[in-house]
């Protein structure tokens, strides 16, 4: 059965099918939009994950040192990455490829300036 998005041409710029095409391309941007969302958003659940964790008792800060949890996570965001690196190499995707890589150390650059003073 069809739906009224596939039988109305005139929508095509946010169509169903032009949306899911516009980032299924061998691009520079594509990579980089990925290789910074999936590590905010991988951050954003596991420390949400985490807190919850907290408030139910399950876990604790206690005993580590200051944004131990935070500089821990953020390396676990970045390295989520891994993921999409390896599934744009079976593609074949060598730009989006360049993309994840370049969002990659920035994102590791930023850890570094945020967390790395403190460290060294």
């Amino acid at each position: 059965m069809e739906s009224y998005f596939d039988t109305v041409p005139y929508l095509s710029p946010f169509h169903r099918s032009s949306f899911k095409k516009m980032f299924q391309r061998d691009e520079i941007w594509v990579g980089l939009l990925y290789g910074l969302l999936l590590p905010t958003a991988g951050f954003l659940l596991l420390y949400n994950l985490f807190s919850l964790l907290e408030i139910k008792g399950a876990a604790s800060g206690a005993g580590f040192s200051e944004n131990f949890r935070e500089r821990t996570l953020a390396i676990v965001a970045i390295a989520l990455n891994l993921f999409i690196l390896s599934r744009f190499r079976k593609l074949r995707w060598e730009r989006a490829m360049r993309g994840v890589v370049i969002s990659t150390a920035l994102l590791a650059l930023a850890w570094l300036l945020l967390y790395g003073v403190k460290l060294f």
